[in-house]
Formats: structure tokens, C-alpha cells, sequence
């Protein structure tokens, strides 16, 4: 078994998987959810959403933190932080890992999110407003921090190598697993926490992004409302969530007898260099996201069998996808199966890229990809082949998947079935 690569660098599997969604909080009910088409939108219950033109979100329901890390803790915890925690405590048990890290120096963590704890912010500006500031608690700002999430985890488990936390927007758990990669390619750690969190469902970020008019008002059939690629479709909605992932070098992983669920040949990140909200009408910085992705998988285009689109259901950010799509993989982008599992899920920003690839993992696994829902009307702008509404058993052996972020911050992730007979890939 090679466990290097033709460029010599290490190769890099995932062994361990954990998810906290809209639609389930189990791999095993995510992806149930996901393949039969099941929308988790639903009216808003994190605020009184009444007077917004936008009612509607995905939200994470019957979620007790207390399950995971004790009452107390939760407390001092962000939503998103729990999120990430509980997520990652499903990942370490599945890959066989217990608390704490025999290897502690040799294990990081890389986690994705975009605003953190803006929960706790946002809390700690309406005390200190209403009841003065000696009612603030002491650990609100700490706990606000986008790290908090990398912190309790490294906590929890004795990690004590390299920890970071990325912050490029919808991009920030795709480039997080790209960063675990690199890491573990280089020799710095064998093995890697990695993925994406994020809880946004708040006043202040509808009230945000309706500023932007990027949300779609869609409210009276909110399962409806998300229509990724659909001519008819209005804006995105707001997501939560997180997803976890163990990546081991396939050496560690191997001398471990570690069950391996698929591998990770290679990721990219890059700029549009154009908008801090509007993608580039070129596509030249998402399309040279999966370029660099595939080179850096020394994958050629021809052998990518799917795409998980960032497909966030906005008129010009699916138009501008498509187009770029279509750019990298000229006439071939027609034959390649894309599908956008924000339709059913939402927009988890950081969180998004990182229960994407899961999604990928997923699809490599059991030869399924899961639909894009609403797909009704076609667009001629959106053309390609989006697995409308029924999911579909396809050969797949390669997959991308793509997230392309507010500031125009792209990132995209190559992955690919494991199989042991490979020698290398």
C-alpha cells in the first residue's frame, strides 16, 4: 500500500465523522434526510420574526447542550461552539478516538466559522444597555471569540499541536479541511480536527441580510423557499450547524486498523478580488478555486464524477457557479451530476463547506447523490445537469465540492473513494 502520493507528499484520509443539522444530528439521519429530499426550513423560533419580510430559516431543533459537555459548561458556551463540540464528540467516537489524545503534540485542530460567537456579542451588548455592565458575565467576551470552538475541543481531548480557526466567510469549513490537509501533508501533525461551525439564526443577521436583499421571501411554503439553480429563485436563507471530521495520514490511520471512510487528494483557495458581496460575473475566481483544487489532487477534469455546488439559491451567485463550472469543464461540465445541498439544509456559512463534504463522504460511500429540490423551471443560465428532486445511484469514484464566500473568498475540496487495492492516487 503506497501511502504517498506521485509528488511524494503524504496522503491524507478521513476516519471519524460527526454532524449537528437542520435535518438530523447524526451522520446517519443527516444523510437520510439529505437523500429523500427533506427540507428542514421552517418559520423562525430564535426570534419574533414577525415584522421581517423573511420569516424563515433552518434551524437546529430539540438541541440540549447539556447532552454533551454538563449544564455549567453550556452555559458559557456559544451556540456555535456547542454546536462544534457536540458535532465533534460524535467524530472522535466514530473514528475510534477516546479523551484524552494518546498523541496530544501530533494532533491539531482547524475549525471554520465565520462570525463565531456573535450569539454571546449580541448578548452581552443588550445587558450591558438594559441592566448596566456589572451584570456582564465574565466569560462573554471570551466565549464570543471565534476560537472558542478549536478551544473546548483541544480541551476536552488534551490536544496540545497546532490549533487554528479560519474566518473566510461561506468558504471558512471547506478551507479548514484544506488547511488540516496541508498540515498533516507537511509532517506537523498526523492527525486533524477539522471542519465548520456556525448559528446565525438571530435578529441582527436577518435584519443584515435583508439590508443586502439576499434572503428570499418565499415564507408561504417554507419548505419551498430554497431553489438552487431554479429560474425562480429569490435568495438564500439562513442556516446552523456544524460538521466534524478526523483526518490521519493513511500510514497513522493504517497502523491503527482505523476504519477509513474516503480519502482527500487535494484542495484551493482563492479571491475574486471584485465585490464584498456580489461574486465576479466571469467566474474567474471560483473557477480558478476548482482548478487549483483539481491540480492540487493531480485529478484531471475529465475524472470528477460530481460536483457539490456552493448552489446557495441566489440569482446571480447560481448563475455565476454554472458559468464557471462550465469555463473549467467545457462541454464535459454536461455529463457531471451537481447538486446543492443547501436546497434542504440552508446556508450554514462556515459550517456549509464542511456538512458539504460530508455530503461528498457520503456519496462516495454508497453510490447515491442527493437531490437538488425545487428544481421546477429551468434557466438558461443554469443549464447543467442538477439532479432535480430524486436522488440518483451513480458510479462515483471522484468528487469536488465548492464554497464560495462573502469578500469574494472562494475555497474548493477533491475527494475520492478509498479503496484498499489503490496504490496510488
Amino acid at each position: 500500500m503506497q501511502t504517498r502520493d506521485r509528488r511524494g507528499r503524504l496522503r491524507v484520509v478521513i476516519t471519524g465523522m460527526g454532524v449537528i443539522t437542520p435535518i438530523g444530528k447524526s451522520v446517519e439521519t443527516f444523510w437520510e434526510g439529505l437523500v429523500s429530499g427533506r427540507s428542514g426550513v421552517g418559520p423562525v423560533t430564535a426570534f419574533d420574526a414577525a415584522n421581517y419580510p423573511c420569516q424563515i430559516a433552518a434551524e437546529v431543533h430539540d438541541f440540549d447542550a447539556a447532552d454533551y459537555v454538563g449544564r455549567k459548561t453550556a452555559r458559557r458556551m456559544a451556540r456555535n461552539t456547542q454546536f462544534a463540540v457536540a458535532a465533534a464528540q460524535q467524530a472522535f467516537a466514530d473514528a475510534g478516538l477516546t479523551a484524552p489524545i494518546e498523541d496530544s503534540t501530533h494532533t491539531g485542530i482547524v475549525i471554520g466559522t465565520a462570525l463565531g460567537g456573535f450569539d454571546m456579542s449580541i448578548g452581552g451588548v443588550d445587558t450591558v444597555r438594559s441592566k448596566g455592565w456589572r451584570k456582564l458575565g465574565p466569560t462573554v467576551v471570551a466565549s464570543s471569540l471565534p476560537n472558542m470552538a478549536a478551544y473546548y475541543i483541544s480541551k476536552h481531548y488534551g490536544i496540545r499541536g497546532y490549533t487554528a480557526t479560519v474566518a473566510t466567510a461561506c468558504a471558512s469549513g471547506t478551507q479548514a479541511i484544506g488547511t488540516a490537509v496541508d498540515l498533516i501533508r507537511m509532517g506537523r501533525a498526523d492527525t486533524m480536527v477539522c471542519g465548520g461551525t456556525e448559528a446565525l439564526v438571530m435578529e441582527v443577521s436577518f435584519a443584515g441580510f435583508l439590508a443586502m436583499r439576499g434572503l428570499s421571501t418565499y415564507d408561504k411554503e417554507p419548505s419551498k423557499a430554497l431553489r438552487p439553480f431554479d429560474k425562480n429563485r429569490d435568495g438564500f436563507l439562513m442556516g446552523e450547524g456544524a460538521a466534524i471530521l478526523i483526518l490521519e495520514s493513511l500510514e497513522h490511520a493504517l497502523q491503527r486498523q482505523a476504519k477509513i471512510y474516503a480519502e482527500v487528494l487535494g484542495s484551493s483557495a482563492s479571491a475574486d478580488a471584485y465585490s464584498i458581496a456580489i461574486p465576479d460575473p466571469n467566474g474567474t475566481g471560483a473557477m480558478q478555486a476548482m482548478q487549483w483544487a483539481l491540480e492540487d489532487a493531480l485529478v484531471e477534469p475529465e475524472e470528477i464524477d460530481y460536483i457539490n455546488a456552493h448552489g446557495a439559491s441566489t440569482p446571480v451567485g447560481d448563475a455565476v457557479e454554472s458559468r464557471a463550472i462550465k469555463r473549467l469543464f467545457r462541454e464535459e461540465a454536461y455529463n457531471i451530476p451537481v447538486s446543492a445541498t443547501k436546497s434542504m439544509i440552508a446556508h450554514g456559512m462556515g459550517a456549509a463547506g464542511a456538512l458539504e463534504a460530508v455530503a461528498c463522504i457520503q456519496t462516495l460511500r454508497t453510490g447515491i447523490i442527493h437531490p437538488t429540490i425545487n428544481y421546477e423551471t429551468p434557466d438558461p443560465d443554469c443549464d447543467l445537469d442538477y439532479v432535480p428532486n430524486q436522488a440518483r445511484e451513480a458510479d462515483v469514484r471522484t468528487s469536488l465540492s465548492n464554497s464560495f464566500g462573502l469578500g469574494g473568498q472562494n475555497a474548493c475540496v477533491v475527494l475520492r473513494r478509498y479503496q484498499e487495492r489503490n496504490a496510488i492516487s
